[in-house]
């Protein structure tokens, strides 16, 4: 247990959620919207923006999220990329779709960028959950979080 009281580790919880979430996604993102959606370097812009706002809300509640679903991970490596994997597509894929349409994405370039995104966080999801139990650990966090952080029992 950490040594830091419950209002401290939550606090950090959600500056270490959301810190690894906007880095990481802001360059994947750029990508992404750029190279495979064909989105202009306006609507890029437009995009990242809008998507490293919606990142403060919803950083926490995706670590949660995460740290639950992978609850169900067996040690096997393969479990681990299947169940981060799984986590990520399922609460952010539907969240981008949103992103890229208000910034300016329609029709066959909507499709496009929504699927490259499912793509790159099926692939995305176990280096992005790596990359999170990384930036835990430089704040001082467990993993998975502790109570009251997040639902690990």
């Amino acid at each position: 247990m950490s040594q830091h009281p419950p209002q401290a580790n939550r606090r950090r919880a959600f500056i270490a959620d959301t810190t690894a979430l906007i880095l990481f996604f802001t360059t994947t993102g750029i990508i992404n919207e750029r190279v495979i959606a064909g989105m202009s370097w306006e609507q890029v812009i437009h995009a990242r923006l809008l998507g490293a706002v919606l990142m403060v809300p919803v950083a926490r509640p995706y670590g949660v999220w995460r740290d639950w679903v992978m609850k169900h991970a067996g040690e096997s490596r393969i479990s681990q990329l299947l169940w981060d994997s799984g986590a990520l597509v399922t609460f952010q894929v539907p969240l981008y779709a949103m992103i890229i349409a208000f910034s300016g994405a329609t029709g066959g370039g909507l499709i496009r960028g929504t699927l490259g995104a499912a793509v790159m966080m099926l692939c995305l999801g176990r280096p992005y959950g790596a990359f999170l139990t990384w930036v835990r650990k430089v704040f001082g966090l467990p993993p998975g979080g502790e109570k009251p952080m997040s639902l690990n029992s």
